[in-house]
């Protein structure tokens, strides 16, 4: 209950922030007057028409290609980047026969992220800035969201304080910062799966399930085809849920995009993706709401 007054009382603040452009490079939503279909394959005529642009993700080292558009009701995105291969499964279970158990596997599924900046104010949004905030997050994993035709919707916070849960970590200049994300009201679109007993050499560590509440707010779906993703993203301008950012046409929000999860690790060598875990929003974007 807490948690949902502070965010309720952020997002009230949030909404008398001013017009102001506050990145490096503008993403202008076009408007359009019938939504896509949200199935991951960019090839309705809508989208060759709006216009996009390239945003450089220095961790991964390639460029991601992104659009916006929107209507009365809702924003859409459409995201491409390149990628050499589809990775659909993360953490599988694989059986130990000496040890007569299972232990998690080295895969790790593909990922896309919005980061949007929930502060009145602009922030640094990476996740080593000296600035603290507390920040909306579109989380799409190719193996516990896809399925199901979502992204998961959390909050990530970087605050001075240290919390339980927070991960420790330096900022920029040298001082210690903890980074804390918590899932959105609801449901996720996934739950862990435990064998005790041997059911197969590999068996899957997810289940999927269909999300609730402010954790299903998010409509994604992705396509992999010729060493390329394709995802596409569809929300409500207004979810009407305190742990969520809300749009207005002209207004002007904060925000960047990274290809790998956010969660301030260091490199992973022993998994088929070892910077899992180590994205960063790398450059600044604006949203910004055409006519």
């Amino acid at each position: 209950m807490k948690k949902k007054i502070v965010f309720m009382l952020m997002v009230l603040v949030y909404l008398f922030v001013s017009n102001t452009s506050y990145g490096d490079q503008r993403v202008v939503a076009e408007k359009i007057t019938q939504a896509p279909v949200i199935d991951g394959k960019p090839d309705e005529s809508l989208w060759e028409e709006v216009q996009a642009i390239v945003s450089h993700d220095d961790i991964a080292d390639i460029d991601i290609t992104l659009k916006a558009a929107y209507t009365d009701e809702e924003i859409f995105f459409l995201v491409t980047f390149p990628d050499p291969d589809e990775s659909r499964m993360h953490k599988e279970w694989i059986w130990d026969k000496d040890a007569d158990m299972y232990k998690t596997g080295p895969s790790r599924e593909d990922t896309f992220v919005f980061k949007w900046n929930m502060e009145p104010a602009p922030v640094d949004l990476s996740v080593y800035s000296d600035d603290p905030y507390i920040t909306d997050v579109w989380f799409w994993k190719a193996c516990r969201t896809d399925p199901v035709g979502f992204a998961d919707d959390k909050i990530q916070a970087l605050a001075l304080i240290k919390n339980p849960k927070a991960r420790e970590l330096t900022s920029k200049s040298g001082s210690t910062m903890y980074l804390q994300r918590l899932g959105d009201e609801g449901r996720a679109a996934y739950k862990d799966v435990l064998f005790i007993e041997y059911k197969g050499d590999i068996v899957p560590n997810f289940e999927n399930q269909t999300p609730t509440g402010s954790r299903a707010d998010i409509r994604a779906k992705g396509s992999w085809s010729s060493g390329r993703w394709a995802i596409e993203f569809r929300r409500l301008l207004n979810t009407g849920n305190a742990d969520d950012i809300q749009f207005v046409p002209g207004k002007s929000y904060q925000f960047g995009i990274t290809r790998y999860e956010i969660a301030g690790r260091s490199p992973d060598p022993t998994t088929t993706q070892p910077l899992y875990g180590c994205g960063d929003v790398t450059e600044v974007l604006t949203l910004e709401f055409g006519e």
